[in-house]
């Protein structure tokens, strides 16, 4: 299973959804790439849940995760939360949590 796959899995037609919203904000292809990485980690990361069935810790997790676990820079870190804060804000429509953990 490729990494975006994870996305349609968890709903089908997820990944639609992203490449939409990424397309109304003109981002750059790299920038859709980023994206559909991080929001695809993400959801495998919540064992491909439905991400309106995630809770706000959800987000918090992923992060605390990717700094404690995976130590990624602070530069990666600024990316996957910026991804996730797009995936809330801007796919699924909700309030994107307060981001206590990337920094």
């Amino acid at each position: 299973m490729g990494i975006t796959e994870a996305l349609d899995q968890s709903r089908p037609g997820m990944v639609r959804e992203v490449e939409t919203a990424i397309s109304q904000r003109q981002f750059n292809q790299r920038t859709q790439q980023t994206y559909l990485h991080w929001i695809s980690r993400f959801v495998l990361f919540h064992d491909l849940k439905d991400p309106d069935e995630l809770a706000d810790e959800a987000r918090q997790q992923f992060l605390a995760y990717l700094r404690d676990k995976i130590r990624l820079s602070r530069a990666r870190m600024n990316q996957a939360s910026q991804a996730l804060t797009f995936f809330y804000e801007d796919v699924l429509n909700k309030p994107a949590p307060t981001d206590t953990v990337a920094a």
